[in-house]
């Protein structure tokens, strides 16, 4: 069985991951398996690096047409059994339309995000028509294409996935904080995201004062960067916070920062899986998390951190008080949170969870 793989993002985001997982886990099964990728793209560099085979391609955003006649051309050179589409950007109609033309192999359309769907005939075409089936990354994302008329025997559920080692830093916790200047008995929280509206990082800064009425020395992390990045750091001055905010940038040494943190906050608004809940209960953190999208599915209230309303700084600060004020039940949910994502969230169970959709699709059981 062949599979050839479309992911066109060009950073190292959550999505681009998951697809270097499930090739890297594919060539150690030896499946055959080919991924396109921009030209260039951290994706096609750490393939290289890892000898998966790869085609990168141009790729000039959704309104390159362009795109089409080379991905059909890829297909008829590369004949794989499934195509699998797995961004926004790759999954696209771009993408769906080449591979329908190309007439090659099964097609599977990837959705990670939990952002409403409208019902229609784009809808329809995008997820019902184009693809043979669609795969979701939690139950949150199956159930608003069901809201907007994707049939149920359409979609399959496959969780993603991390790699559990790599956030379990071997530094210790003072180390960890003495790197990045944090002081010792502090309690640090971390939001690790993208610095964009919808991770609800002002939602935090809003309950940050009765945060800090309680535990008068608490600290913040911000790792990540984004469009709003300038709005937060007003934010923080107009509220006299520049003392214990702390913006990081985009990082790429997560398990060492986690290392040196509390708890992790997810504010979010909407969230369709967010992979920076699994690397905390990696590392043994509990998670405060906004009960969104499919949050509920790996934070899991009481057990590996606590839900709280959306765009509830007051909830908020509620349940990070809470877990600040007991540091018995932060032990306990960070333990219970690693023995989690160790069982349900590795690598080796997406793969298996994505081959087994390829084999019942060519088997007929779909």
């Amino acid at each position: 069985m062949k599979s050839l793989h479309v992911e066109m993002g060009r950073h190292r985001l959550g999505g681009t991951m998951q697809v270097y997982y499930l090739m890297r886990g594919l060539k150690a099964r030896g499946e055959p398996a080919v991924l396109v990728c921009p030209k260039g793209s951290v994706l096609h560099e750490m393939a290289v690096r890892d000898g998966l085979a790869v085609r990168p391609v141009e790729f000039g955003g959704d309104a390159d047409l362009r795109f089409i006649s080379r991905f059909m051309r890829i297909l008829r050179e590369e004949r794989p059994d499934i195509v699998h589409l797995h961004s926004r950007r790759g999954a696209d109609t771009l993408g769906l339309v080449a591979a329908r033309l190309a007439g090659i192999g099964k097609v599977i359309v990837s959705r990670r995000v939990d952002d409403p769907v409208k019902p229609g005939w784009l809808t329809r075409l995008r997820y019902v028509k184009l693809p043979d089936l669609v795969i979701t990354v939690s139950k949150g994302i199956a159930r608003v294409l069901e809201a907007a008329g994707v049939p149920p025997g359409q979609i399959r559920q496959v969780y993603s996935a991390i790699d559990v080692r790599a956030y379990q830093s071997s530094l210790d916790g003072a180390q960890a904080r003495m790197r990045l200047g944090l002081p010792a008995g502090a309690p640090v929280l971390v939001v690790i995201a993208q610095l964009i509206p919808r991770k609800g990082h002002r939602f935090l800064l809003q309950a940050l004062p009765s945060i800090l009425a309680k535990h008068p020395d608490t600290r913040v992390l911000f790792a990540g960067e984004g469009e709003s990045e300038a709005e937060l750091r007003a934010q923080v001055q107009a509220t006299g916070l520049e003392s214990c905010v702390q913006f990081l940038g985009y990082r790429n040494d997560i398990g060492d920062i986690l290392r040196a943190c509390d708890l992790l906050v997810h504010p979010a608004t909407m969230e369709g899986f967010a992979n920076v809940a699994m690397q905390a209960m990696a590392a043994g953190i509990p998670v405060v998390s906004s009960a969104v999208g499919g949050m509920p599915e790996s934070v899991r209230d009481g057990v590996t951190g606590l839900l709280v309303p959306p765009q509830d700084p007051a909830a908020l600060a509620e349940a990070v008080i809470k877990l600040l004020d007991d540091p018995g039940l932060r032990e306990r949910l960070g333990r219970q949170g690693r023995e989690i994502v160790e069982r349900e969230f590795t690598t080796d169970v997406m793969v298996e969870g994505n081959l087994a959709v390829y084999r019942g699709l060519l088997d007929g059981r779909h």
